[in-house]
């Protein structure tokens, strides 16, 4: 407890300095600790949009799908392979595509028709709670459609409205039919806000003459189990089909994210390099400045281990309240970000990258890694900071302290 006490005063003995030091240092762990809520809610965003909403953690398709995507290339054993992976204990769910040409009135576009199961795909995918008109499909809605944001803006169409879908089915005939708009989606991804058109699977396979077996197989997988593992486990499930993660599906997206990942602590370098240097000073001018008090404490029997942990002390005390300052500082401004976040719309409106579209208001987002990091890199580096100064007082003798100027 003496120490305590006496490292309390000396770090307190220069006021203004102490209070300047402790400035900075808060200041740094604030902008460390928003910097990191704003990273981790922007890679998040990112990823649940690509996991959420379209990709799911793993795909199953069949090699010819793999190599050439075409309404042709289906799993007939899709059914067979989706109840053993769902025995297993994995959610799965099954979808259908086939390229086809949207119309309505004058307008035209190229589309993509997604066959899904209204009820069953709600386990895999959050597209339901997308829509942002209209409402999501109905087991009962036989003729009716969910489409892409871009799409029905190109089409010109709204909910209520109706489009026709023209294209080829499996067996060779022409597939046409009128289709009603019963949702619009926000936004997902570039493919699907432009060509996205979702019906339900009974229409697909009718419209599409596909009978059986699907061309995907979403799986999602619990959040604790490692990619690798879940993707050999489902790999031995799969019959010999391609099984493929998310990252070997957008590889470019992935590179992204580590990069991003990257980015984060190489800003912590920076910032605590530049924190340690300024603390550093500080307690090499307060050493300086208290050689004789050290040369007296050496001449009265402490060792250098006491000095080096006095110097500890006093750094950790000006450590800490500056950890406090900032963190404090920081709860307000991360509740801001995220209850209402940076509306980054004037920029220019909608917004997309590698192909992944996501909400212009960038929300940060609060979990124990935003603080445990910046917290342990703070007081790591502080720590570090510490040590020239403390080790240059501890070496200090009585006859040079006596004779210093």
């Amino acid at each position: 407890m003496p120490i305590l006490r006496l490292a309390w005063r000396n770090a307190f003995r220069n006021r203004r300095r102490s209070v300047v030091t402790i400035g900075a240092m808060a200041l740094a762990l604030f902008f460390m600790v928003v910097y990191a809520g704003l990273s981790v809610g922007y890679l998040h965003h990112m990823l649940d949009n690509v996991l959420d909403l379209e990709l799911g953690e793993i795909q199953v398709v069949s090699a010819e799908y793999a190599d050439d995507p075409s309404l042709f290339a289906v799993m007939e054993d899709g059914q067979a392979v989706e109840g053993r992976i769902e025995h297993a204990g994995y959610v799965v769910a099954g979808r259908l595509e086939a390229v086809a040409l949207v119309a309505a009135d004058r307008s035209s576009a190229a589309g993509t028709i997604r066959g899904v199961d209204p009820v069953r795909d709600r386990s895999v995918s959050r597209l339901a709670e997308h829509v942002h008109e209209g409402t999501w499909l109905s087991e009962d809605a036989s003729t009716e459609a969910v489409v892409g944001r871009r799409l029905a803006r190109s089409l010109g169409v709204g909910v209520g409205d109706e489009i026709v879908v023209l294209g080829q089915a499996a067996d060779g005939s022409m597939a046409d039919q009128v289709l009603t708009v019963r949702g619009i989606l926000g936004a997902i991804t570039d493919d699907v806000d432009r060509t996205g058109v979702y019906v339900p699977e009974a229409l697909f396979r009718n419209l599409f003459v596909v009978p059986q077996g699907y061309h995907r197989l979403i799986v999602r997988i619990p959040e604790a189990m490692p990619l690798d593992e879940a993707k050999a486990r489902i790999a031995e499930l799969a019959g010999g089909h391609v099984v493929r993660t998310w990252r070997e599906l957008l590889p470019s997206f992935a590179s992204m994210l580590d990069s991003t990942q990257a980015a984060l602590y190489f800003m912590y370098a920076i910032v605590y390099v530049a924190i340690g240097i300024v603390l550093m000073n500080t307690m090499l001018m307060a050493v300086f400045e208290r050689i004789r008090e050290f040369g007296v404490m050496k001449a009265l029997g402490v060792g250098p281990g006491g000095v080096v942990g006095l110097v500890l002390a006093e750094t950790g005390m000006l450590t800490m309240v500056a950890a406090v300052v900032g963190i404090a500082a920081s709860l307000p401004a991360l509740w801001f970000l995220v209850v209402h976040g940076i509306d980054l719309s004037a920029i220019g409106g909608d917004l997309s990258f590698a192909g992944i579209a996501f909400d212009p208001v960038w929300r940060a987002e609060v979990t124990p890694d935003v603080f445990v990091g910046p917290l342990v890199s703070f007081f790591v580096i502080c720590a570090l900071s510490a040590l020239y100064p403390a080790g240059k007082a501890a070496f200090i003798t009585p006859v040079a302290a006596m004779r210093y100027r």
